[in-house]
Formats: structure tokens, sequence, C-alpha cells
């Protein structure tokens, strides 16, 4: 890759990190951040191929800015479950001129890599975050890249490469079991001399995980965040769309999932509450409808948060989402609002419940997140109550108790 060097941006100009609260860069903004995704693959589940050309590609990533993604996450491996590996030069090869392109197009971008040596080329060339389905545990010199690039690091719940991670998706509690290993990847970043600041964590959806495992968590996002701890947590980037438990949620009266390109609104459906749920940002193929449900779901737990705080009965401040989109605002700024909807994932303060708690299999005693008096999402149905899904049997649904393997992976 040519053009800047070390970690500055376009034009020399340090980057604009979109990271948590309390980061450099450009300021946080008060709702959850849309990233889309350019795969420059011909083998990803969800459009391989059709951005493999770099002009394409390039497109595609503007075409998703310009739809409201905040950032853009160029990747050129394919981690589908099964997939083979590419060697670095040929990812290299791939997405060189496309982060490259993007970089100089003032767009915010990420690389989705697992090896060191790509992610070091592309932070040379103004991507500001390392996106590492592994967590660090496929390259051991990515800690040292990330670190000296002081990068955004997204770590992923990660179990082993894509052609065996089918065979490790066994769990006995899988929130708690994947809590404890993103905790043992995040020590060893921390270990390392990574910023904890600059940490994002991943649960790793579809991941050596079947369909329940999927929707277990999911469904209790708040405690994937802090990782069993005591503490605030780290923001979390939630990535569901188009994955193949959505297409077995959605399977015809044949019996047959879903295809990929079918799976967007049970996509944004996940984004949605996702969002809703406190996480920092969706990774999301389809971007424009997303850019718009964030918007709505940090509107939502703002109105939630003034119910749940004292002040004049029914007042309700500006919604903070309304300016939010890139470069909206005096540099970009998006002023929190006097009611903002209170603590992301990450942010300092304590994070409310997630409404979907109460259902996770297992939930009470010893494994409950009870609603807490000052909580400040509604729960849903009667008298609080959450009604059970169709997935409410957890980990292990299906007849006798089997969960079909599906396809997961990153696309």
């Amino acid at each position: 890759m040519t053009g800047t060097t070390g970690t500055t941006g376009h034009e020399g100009t340090p980057p604009a990190w979109p990271g948590p609260p309390g980061l450099g860069g450009r300021p946080a903004l008060d709702r959850c951040l849309v990233m889309g995704v350019v795969n420059v693959t011909p083998d990803s589940f969800s459009d391989g191929g059709r951005w493999l050309d770099p002009d394409a590609a390039v497109a595609h990533g503007l075409a998703l800015a310009a739809e409201g993604a905040d950032i853009i996450d160029v990747g050129g491996e394919s981690t589908r479950p099964g997939a083979g590996r590419v060697t670095g030069a040929e990812e290299l090869r791939r997405v060189g001129p496309v982060v490259t392109a993007l970089v100089s197009a003032g767009l915010t971008v990420s690389i989705d890599t697992t090896r060191a040596e790509v992610a070091a080329a592309a932070l040379a060339a103004g991507a500001v975050m390392v996106n590492d389905v592994s967590g660090g545990l496929a390259d051991p010199g990515m800690h040292a890249v990330v670190r000296a690039a002081s990068a955004g690091y997204v770590i992923m719940h990660w179990r082993g490469p894509s052609a065996v991670m089918g065979d490790l998706a066994r769990y006995t509690d899988v929130v708690a079991e994947v809590c404890a290993e993103l905790a043992q990847q995040t020590d060893a970043a921390v270990g390392a001399g990574i910023d904890p600041a600059r940490i994002v964590i991943d649960p790793g959806i579809g991941f050596a995980k079947r369909a329940g495992h999927n929707w277990a968590l999911l469904a209790d996002l708040p405690r994937v965040s802090r990782l069993n701890r005591a503490g605030p947590g780290f923001p979390l980037l939630v990535g569901a769309s188009r994955k193949s438990f959505l297409g077995r949620l959605l399977e015809g009266p044949d019996g047959q999932p879903r295809p990929a390109e079918g799976r967007d609104d049970a996509s944004l459906a996940v984004a949605t509450l996702a969002a809703a749920a406190g996480a920092w940002c969706v990774r999301v193929h389809a971007a424009a409808a997303s850019a718009d449900a964030v918007r709505v779901a940090a509107r939502w737990r703002q109105a939630a948060a003034v119910k749940a705080a004292p002040g004049p009965e029914g007042s309700v401040p500006a919604d903070p989402g309304t300016a939010a989109r890139p470069g909206s605002g005096p540099e970009g700024s998006v002023p929190a609002g006097p009611g903002a909807a209170g603590p992301r994932f990450g942010q300092e303060g304590s994070v409310p419940a997630d409404p979907a708690t109460a259902a996770r299999p297992g939930s009470g005693p010893e494994g409950s997140v009870p609603a807490g008096p000052g909580a400040a999402e509604p729960r849903f149905g009667p008298e609080g109550s959450v009604p059970p899904g169709p997935e409410a049997a957890g980990p292990h649904s299906g007849p006798e108790g089997s969960v079909p393997a599906g396809t997961g992976g990153r696309a």
C-alpha cells in the first residue's frame, strides 16, 4: 500500500477514530455506529465475488458510506465455515488498493484480517482499526502491530480457524464460556501493551457457534460486554448480518433455509435490538436501513432514560441521533443532548439491563441479570414478562436438544 505512513490519515492529519467514548479524534456519537462490509473475496458466503475487482470494491465502500455507514470494514480473506486460507501476499494484493482509495476519499476504514503483516500495511495506508476475528490468537505478531500504531482493536471470540470451527461449537454455558475466553484474549492484549481504551470486543456470532448459542449471546449482550466482571465493560461490536442462523429461522415450507440475500430484514431486526441494548457498533452488509435503525434505537434508549430519571413529567429532550450522519454538525460532532440515553457499553457508569435477559436460557438465580429499580429499558410483555421465543430452548434447542450446524463466520 502506498500513501500516508504510520497512523496518520489523509494528507497527514490524524485519522478520525470513531472509537468508544473518551478516545481522541472525532467526538463519540450518542448512538450505535454502523460498520459496512466490503468483501474483496471470491468466496464469502453472502456476496462472494461481487466486489473482488478493486474498482468495484471501492465503489461499494463509497456507496455504503453514502448510505450512512460510519466505518468501512475491508477484508481480503473469507472466514466462512470450511474456508481455506489464502497467502498473506494474496490478501495484501486484494485489500491494498481498496484501503488506500477509501482512505484517500476521506472514509474511516478498518481492516478485517488475522495477519499482522496485512494489518500493518493497512494501518500505514490510513486505516484506523484492526478487526481481528482471531482476537490475536492466529498471529503472535498482531498485538505489537496494534500497539505500535495505537490503533483501535476488535477482539473477537475465536476457538479455531474456519476449517474446523464447526467441530468446536460445544458449550455447557455458552455465555459464561465466551465471556471467560474473551477475558483471556483481552487480558493478553492489554498485557502486550495495547491501551484497553482502544479495545472493542465481539462475541463472534456464527464462529464456532450453533443457532442456540448465537441467540443466547444476543440475549445477554450486557453480560458479554462486562465479560462476567464488575465494572462498565468493553464496547461491543455485533456482527450477525445475513448469517445462517437467521436463514434457518426463516426457512421456507420446504424446510430449506432462506438464502443469504433474503436475510436483510432479519439482519436489520438484530441490528436494531443490539443497538437498543447498548452495542457500540453493528456490522452489516446493507447500511441504509441500519443507519436509520440505530437512530431509532438511540431515541428509544433516550426516552427510556427520561422515563426512569427524575424530572418534569413527560419531558423528552432533543433527539441525540438526528444530526448523527457522518460529517454532520461542527467538524462532524454530534453534541449529546441533556437527556442522553445513558452510558453505552464501555462507558463509565451502569448499563441498563438488556430487555431480553429475562428470556435467556438458565436465567434466574446463578446467572440472572435482574432489572434494577432504575433500569432504563421497559420489559416486554404483561407485568414485565418476556414471552418465550421460538429459540427459547437455548444453546441446545431443536429435537432432542440438537441444533443443526449453521453457516457463520465473517462474510
